[in-house]
């Protein structure tokens, strides 16, 4: 008893001072002396445990919400942190008192009235901001209508699809329910509809844009019954220009930097070498410095994901170029060598005997030479005419199973011989930048239209 007779001269005592700072019109009709009696009378009787209309149907509560900031959007936890300011409006007929004004009362002595138990279901994290005292507004209308004010931060968690990062469109909700009260005794409805939602048009975020956003009513069905359920969705589109930035155009010049070994000489071993080796490593580093800000065990491809593959994958097909080239330089030089050998050994023989006939590696040529010495110009004149004659001997001479072996083993080196080495670097001139820009054009249309 001693409590409620103290909170009610803390009141009486701020009215009074109230009255005292303001003029008479202030208060319309009221004085001094009607105004003290009138306090006392609603706070009569009045018992904060029960909820206004009592036995005689639900309390309509009305929101209305405006988004003060949202200061963190984090893909690796799938949560939003903001700060709102949240309002709530009900009719406590029992707070009803004469005249056409309202009385804001301080927010300390909300403990003496009936309040809604609204909750964030999806917050993970949440406090009421208490400088310089805690952020409340208490204001009772004549009719009985109260408002009631808060400044809320809470972290609220929003599942996100990063299929298409960082190209994205993220769609996140913020639910207030009722915690205690089921549908048949509180309402929740939304004051103005979508227009109750204040703040996200002249939002500004780092990487966001908000692009819509709209407001629903619904149940929330639990094992302890249903509960009223007010929902405000928002859609967030990432700019993607900041990622373009950093992730993409860097990873564009790195593959463009690979293709400078196409010009580059054959011999340069060291040179093409370290270009290869270099734009592979940092290729590398790119990668794994765009997955830091996203989650490490998820079960989706996310589009920098794969365009960084596409990038890695032509760095390393120009690597990889370079080490057939030089194979195939190296085969050739090594095939020229033993036949300038052959010939230096034919040039240098007195004539006695032939050379024995010796077959090219590589396909549709093949050196014999099967005369004596005092015929080398005859054989210069006449050579094809005499590499026939000797292909039919040999044919003639040997098994049939044997010469079909020869035909085959020479049919399947020649699909992997290349005749001039050096036409691998022309043709990759061409072919690495025509299939980058087609893999390219399907990859931002696929991301950006579909």
């Amino acid at each position: 008893m001693s409590i409620r007779l103290h909170a009610l001269l803390i009141l009486c005592l701020s009215f009074t001072l109230g009255g005292c700072m303001y003029p008479s019109n202030h208060w319309g009709d009221w004085n001094d002396s009607q105004l003290l009696p009138t306090i006392q009378k609603l706070m009569k009787g009045y018992n904060r445990y029960l909820r206004p209309n009592f036995n005689e149907g639900p309390v309509e509560i009305g929101m209305s919400l405006d988004i003060a900031s949202i200061d963190a959007i984090s893909e690796i936890n799938m949560d939003y942190t903001a700060t709102i300011f949240l309002r709530q409006r009900w009719r406590d007929s029992r707070l009803v008192f004469p005249g056409n004004e309202s009385v804001s009362v301080d927010g300390r002595l909300v403990s003496l009235l009936w309040i809604p138990d609204t909750f964030i279901p999806d917050s993970k994290r949440s406090f009421l901001h208490d400088v310089t005292v805690e952020n409340r507004l208490i204001r009772i209308f004549s009719n009985g209508t109260v408002l009631y004010a808060l400044r809320i931060t809470a972290t609220i968690a929003c599942n996100m699809d990063l299929t298409k990062y960082p190209m994205d469109r993220q769609v996140c909700t913020l639910q207030l329910e009722s915690w205690g009260y089921n549908l048949q005794d509180v309402v929740f409805y939304w004051t103005r509809g979508n227009d109750s939602v204040k703040g996200l048009d002249t939002l500004r975020l780092a990487q966001y844009s908000v692009e819509t956003y709209y407001t629903t009513v619904s149940e929330a069905v639990y094992e302890t019954g249903q509960y009223p359920k007010l929902v405000l969705h928002f859609a967030l589109r990432r700019n993607v220009l900041f990622f373009i930035l950093e992730t993409y155009v860097p990873s564009i010049l790195l593959v463009v930097l690979s293709w400078v070994s196409f010009w580059i000489s054959q011999s340069s071993v060291p040179a093409r070498t370290c270009i290869g080796v270099t734009t592979v490593l940092t290729m590398t580093t790119l990668m794994m410095g765009a997955r830091t800000s996203l989650p490490n065990a998820n079960c989706f491809i996310k589009a920098i994901d794969v365009y960084l593959g596409i990038c890695f994958t032509f760095i390393f097909g120009a690597l990889l170029e370079y080490a057939c080239a030089h194979f195939y330089t190296m085969q050739h030089q090594t095939i020229e060598d033993f036949h300038r050998d052959l010939l230096k050994e034919f040039n240098e023989s007195n004539g006695n005997g032939s050379i024995p006939v010796v077959t090219s590696t590589q396909p549709n040529q093949s050196v014999e030479i099967g005369s004596s010495a005092d015929e080398p110009t005859e054989q210069a004149a006449h050579s094809d005419t005499r590499n026939s004659t000797v292909s039919k001997e040999e044919m003639a001479g040997q098994g049939c199973s044997l010469s079909s072996v020869k035909k085959a083993s020479r049919r399947a080196a020649s699909i992997f011989t290349v005749e001039n080495p050096h036409n691998i670097d022309c043709h990759a001139r061409t072919a690495f930048p025509a299939a980058f820009l087609f893999v390219n054009i399907l990859y931002w249309l696929y991301y950006l239209f579909l």
